[in-house]
């Protein structure tokens, strides 16, 4: 898979996306990346990429001919692949959707937006806006790389154990993972419970069964 990435920041990705599990996926040939920085494309001697809102209203909106351009950059080389907007405004970002993404075979293109948001006309040219919650953050650029982790340690290869995606929180869209416990057998008086340590299968598979959570304690 593909991952092209158009940001005005793109130094902000490499220090992620090269690193730990992504880094070895790329260094095994299972990903790619390619980050397209969008003050390539702005216009003029200053290459500008942002302008006053129409209507009034404070703050600066991304241009829409920089960002088709980019996004055009993109899909020379990919013509098929699937161009996400990371907005706010866009559907909820959930396991089954990375799950998705992970397996529908076409390189993908990020679009991180800044400022105070974007030319409207820019949906026209995208295939799907994702948001990873209700808040607002400075850009774009930390939301994709959360979608981007969250996709690429789904691609064949990349985890290594063959069910270590299947037992995760989330692999059934809403149950939470089961606790798991490793050496020391007792910490500080905390001790792993006795069953994980009897070899009893059938127990074992019953006590995770029923420890699992289906939602998170509201605060």
């Amino acid at each position: 898979m593909k991952v092209s990435i158009i940001s005005l920041f793109p130094e902000m990705f490499p220090p992620v996306l090269e690193t730990s599990m992504l880094f070895k996926a790329k260094d095994k040939g299972i990903v790619e990346f390619e980050y397209i920085n969008l003050r390539d494309f702005g216009l003029g001697p200053r290459k500008t990429v942002d302008d006053t809102v129409y209507g009034g209203g404070d703050g600066m909106l991304l241009r829409v001919e920089p960002l088709v351009a980019a996004i055009e950059k993109s899909k020379v080389q990919s013509p098929k692949s699937k161009v996400i907007l990371m907005t706010p405004k866009g559907q909820k970002f959930k396991q089954s959707t990375a799950e998705k993404l992970a397996d529908n075979g076409k390189d993908l293109v990020f679009l991180c937006a800044r400022y105070e948001g974007y030319d409207e006309r820019i949906t026209d040219y995208v295939d799907m806006q994702i948001s990873i919650g209700d808040y607002i953050l400075t850009g774009g650029e930390l939301p994709a790389m959360v979608v981007i982790d969250s996709i690429v340690r789904l691609l064949p290869g990349v985890l290594g154990g063959e069910n270590s995606a299947e037992i995760e929180s989330f692999s059934d869209g809403e149950t939470l993972e089961f606790p798991q416990y490793t050496r020391p057998e007792v910490f500080r008086g905390q001790k792993v419970p006795k069953v994980l340590l009897s070899g009893n299968h059938a127990e074992i598979a019953k006590w995770r069964r029923q420890n699992q959570k289906t939602q998170y304690d509201q605060f």
